[in-house]
């Protein structure tokens, strides 16, 4: 039955049994209206009014579920679906929308491949030139520096000392970004050793207690997968460096099944979900990028972000 036909039987069958009423009730109406054939009639059209509500707000349920779907789905977020039941326009829109979410979700996830395949291929070009051009003008000017101090005298070799030890802590500086941009451990030593680099380059450089716990004998994972895990722990160590004010945070990775599982938990103030950011729903288009799951949960004990790889062999 159409939306059409469904409101006007919906409204036939409330104005039918008023008739019904009026002719066969024993009620008549005098001129002038006595009191209690008023309070009646009133009666009986608040009775009408309110049934004719209630029999329109069953038959619009299906289209105030969907109009909620629509003002609150999310594409970072897939599985969002209405259930399909019966025939009719209302379950034929519902399907209509089920299906184009579905096209738009995989829409999204090609290009979203394709706009971090591009970002990748980015880094590495800067990664590049940083470390090719950058990190050799930069060592060429600190072999000159020390070249230069050797043969002055004080107090000028204190200067050159002094612009030599900048120049060494900026050239530091560069070939960290260089690692960050390109993490060249992941390709040649594998997931865990690549964490173990990361992890310890953050407690050095942050600050911060980092606590590890990896399991071995990961399964075989594809590149794609790794360099997925290891940005997602990258970008959730920013996160609780720059956000949380966390004391300790603690990275964990373990396999159950085939079930990859990488967990990054600090101890900061939490909050970060009252606005997600360019970081977090970058983290979520990554994971969709290898169909994972991923869940960020904030209290005010600290944080926790779970990146949950399922049937993680099927994926080399």
């Amino acid at each position: 039955m159409s939306l059409f036909w469904r409101l006007f039987a919906l409204n036939a069958l409330v104005l039918g049994s008023a008739t019904a009423l009026l002719l066969w009730a024993p009620v008549t109406v005098s001129v002038p209206v006595v009191l209690t054939e008023a309070v009646v009639l009133v009666a009986g059209l608040a009775v009408m009014l309110v049934a004719n509500a209630a029999l329109l707000r069953i038959g619009l349920a299906p289209v105030a579920r969907l109009r909620k779907l629509m003002t609150t789905v999310d594409l970072l977020r897939p599985g969002q679906r209405l259930p399909e039941r019966g025939r009719g326009e209302i379950s034929e829109l519902i399907r209509t929308f089920n299906a184009m979410l579905d096209r738009l979700e995989q829409e999204r996830a090609a290009s979203s491949s394709r706009v971090l395949l591009a970002q990748e291929a980015e880094r590495r070009r800067i990664a590049q030139e940083l470390h090719d051009e950058v990190g050799q003008t930069m060592t060429a000017i600190l072999l000159s520096l020390k070249r230069s101090s050797d043969q002055a005298d004080e107090p000028l070799r204190g200067e050159l000392r002094q612009a030599q030890e900048i120049t060494r802590e900026s050239l530091d500086e560069v070939r960290r970004l260089v690692r960050r941009l390109r993490p060249d451990v992941l390709e040649d030593l594998g997931l865990v050793s690549a964490l173990t680099s990361l992890t310890g380059e953050f407690a050095t450089h942050t600050g911060l207690r980092v606590a590890r716990a990896f399991a071995s004998g990961l399964p075989d994972l594809d590149q794609q997968t790794e360099l997925v895990l290891y940005r997602v722990a990258q970008e959730a160590l920013t996160n609780a460096a720059r956000h949380a004010e966390a004391a300790r945070v603690e990275v964990s990775l373990r396999h159950t099944d085939g079930t990859v599982v990488l967990a990054v938990t600090d101890d900061g103030h939490g909050g970060v979900l009252a606005g997600e950011g360019a970081g977090i729903r970058g983290m979520r288009e990554r994971a969709l990028l290898i169909g994972a799951a991923l869940d960020i949960t904030s209290a005010a004990s600290g944080t926790q972000v779970r990146l949950t790889v399922p049937d993680a062999r099927k994926q080399s």
